[in-house]
């Protein structure tokens, strides 16, 4: 019969400690960052560590500091636009390289059902995140009053109400969609509508604001389509209701790339030209915006970054620094075919 085969045994703080010649309390010091530990005692533990192999039992040191050294990635979006945005991907992987570089774990939760946020709210509430970045809250959104009621440190991308306690990285929605129209309204179009997406959320309501300042006086309510998502199929069958309302529209504002993608093929579908006919712009610069034919005219948003000071913002919360901290980041007008 074989044995079972031995296990090495693990190096310990003591193996350390002999092989230094320091004390345990000093190696302990050391492995938990305390800053009062010698230079010459610090050379001689790090030496032992290298040649012991000593692994630092990260999992019983958080448990003594009440830490997890992770932190949750909340997206309040339908799992399927999880996959099809690519800004929501481009803002996880700046977020988790930051995170990274500081020795943080990402913990990616995705909230679309009721069921998706007890869910979310039960595992905030277990303590296995020290905080949180949230991607697409909405007004009075359920996950907002839950890192609330838990002090949870937190950093939101975009400025949505009721998170007074929060940090929030954001970009001007309003005055890059102002900028995009006025851009629009440059071309000669006369009867510009937009596809006004996800109304529920500050970038949503935001981007409609600035495009209703941007018209002016020729502004028109009936030339505005609300869709509930950033999605191309909701820019699909919005630009199929602006065009079966108002079949005389020459300018489309879409409030994403994913929105103005569809926009472009519902138009082809019904025989308008684009820009000849009807003149479409987008927002976010994604990926959607260069594979959409005639490439995507669109506002250049720095997801990654967006992303990375998110993670930046969280990250001074749990190191004690206030909530309320805002930073702004610049977008551009990128100019394409379709307009």
């Amino acid at each position: 019969m074989t044995s079972p085969p031995v296990r090495p045994k693990r190096a310990t703080v003591h193996d350390v400690a002999q092989e230094a010649g320091v004390s345990r309390g000093t190696v302990s010091r050391y492995v938990n960052g305390d800053r009062y530990v010698s230079s010459g005692a610090r050379e001689a533990i790090e030496a032992a560590i290298a040649k012991v192999g000593y692994v630092p039992n990260t999992a019983a040191r958080n448990l003594v500091m009440q830490r997890s050294q992770a932190v949750g990635f909340i997206v309040h979006e339908p799992h399927s636009l999880f996959i099809e945005d690519p800004n929501i991907g481009e803002i996880l992987l700046g977020a988790n390289a930051a995170l990274s570089e500081a020795d943080h774990q990402m913990a990616v939760l995705i909230a679309d059902t009721g069921r998706d946020t007890d869910r979310v709210a039960r595992y905030l509430s277990g303590g296995f995140v020290d905080g949180v970045i949230i991607v697409s809250a909405r007004a009075n959104d359920p996950i907002t009053r839950v890192v609330e009621r838990l002090q949870l440190p937190a950093a939101y991308v975009g400025h949505p109400p009721g998170a007074s306690s929060a940090s929030f990285v954001v970009i001007d929605n309003r005055g890059s969609a102002r900028a995009i129209t006025s851009r629009l309204v440059e071309t000669g179009r006369r009867r510009i509508g937009m596809i006004a997406a996800a109304l529920d959320r500050d970038s949503g309501s935001d981007r409609l604001a600035g495009f209703r300042e941007a018209l002016g006086d020729r502004f028109d309510e009936t030339l505005v389509e609300p869709v509930p998502l950033y999605s191309y199929s909701a820019g699909r069958e919005g630009m199929q209701a602006l065009l079966a309302r108002s079949p005389d529209i020459d300018g489309v504002f879409a409030a994403s790339d994913a929105v103005a993608a569809g926009a472009v093929e519902a138009l082809r579908a019904a025989g308008r030209r684009v820009p000849e006919d009807v003149g479409v712009v987008g927002f976010d610069d994604s990926a959607w915006a260069r594979r959409t034919l005639p490439a995507l005219s669109t506002v250049r948003q720095p997801a990654a970054r967006l992303g990375a000071e998110a993670a930046r913002l969280v990250l001074d919360r749990i190191g004690g620094a206030p909530g309320g901290a805002e930073v702004m980041l610049e977008c551009e007008t990128v100019w394409r075919e379709s307009a």
